[in-house]
């Protein structure tokens, strides 16, 4: 866990940023304000073999634009970022605002150093060992879970997502679902997030092995822990609750 805070950074901690490590890849699943540095204590963006970003809004996709500095300080060779339909466009017009040279286009940050793909919905994406499939959710913007299987491991990440049958799909039989739980009460506008107990219920009817809360929308001790104890009453399983550079299993010992 480098950032699990909704929105933009508080109370000292990151917005959403998860770094996997899997079948001998690390893939960094969004990357908003305050990854960057949390990411350099963990090796760094040279160490990364892909990111995949959930969806376009600033709290998970931001610190694209330092990691990309990074990676050109490193020379390492262009990075693989997954990005959903319009990223590549928008990525080079933030690069574009700082460039590192006299070049706007040539200087941008994301110019070398990123292999930027766009995905779609239900996209199947292959980083070394690790099969990924793309589950587009509800949200106010184009958002897709990511699902993660290396060997008999399997995980899921819900990005931001509201309540929809998609969810389970996304979820079915996982070891470990990540779900945003932004909210005290549910909220049935088109926004689209999740409270905790939409994240337990989902996690629930899908079979899942265990549940982290994260993208939570108070760091206060009593509001956590009242998610917490709403997910627990309705998801039979384990509950967690992210905190930055905790670490879980995907699969208990």
């Amino acid at each position: 866990m480098l950032g699990c805070r909704a929105g933009m950074p508080a109370d000292g901690q990151a917005s959403s940023g998860y770094l996997v490590n899997a079948g001998g890849s690390r893939i960094l699943l969004d990357c908003g304000p305050g990854i960057a540095a949390a990411l350099s204590a963990h090796g760094g963006a040279s160490e990364l073999d892909a990111i995949v970003v959930t969806h376009l809004h600033p709290d998970h996709c931001y610190d694209l634009l330092p990691i990309g500095i990074s990676l050109r300080a490193a020379q390492r060779s262009p990075l693989a970022v997954y990005v959903p339909r319009g990223g590549q466009a928008l990525l080079h017009e933030l690069g574009g605002l700082f460039p590192l040279g006299q070049d706007r286009r040539r200087d941008a940050p994301f110019h070398d150093w990123f292999d930027i793909q766009e995905y779609q919905p239900g996209q199947a994406i292959r980083i070394g060992d690790c099969a990924l499939s793309m589950h587009g959710l509800r949200h106010v913007a184009a958002n897709c879970g990511v699902r993660i299987q290396s060997g008999p491991d399997t995980m899921a990440y819900t990005g931001d997502t509201g309540p929809t049958d998609s969810l389970l799909e996304l979820a079915r039989d996982a070891d470990l679902l990540l779900a945003e739980a932004t909210l005290a009460i549910p909220d049935a506008s088109d926004w689209g997030h999740l409270c905790a107990a939409d994240a337990a219920q989902a996690a629930n009817a899908a079979g899942v092995g265990q549940l982290v809360l994260t993208h939570l929308g108070s760091v206060d001790p009593q509001w956590v822990q009242a998610r917490k104890s709403e997910a627990s009453r309705l998801f039979t399983g384990p509950v967690h609750l992210a905190r930055p550079g905790q670490r879980y299993l995907v699969r208990p010992a």
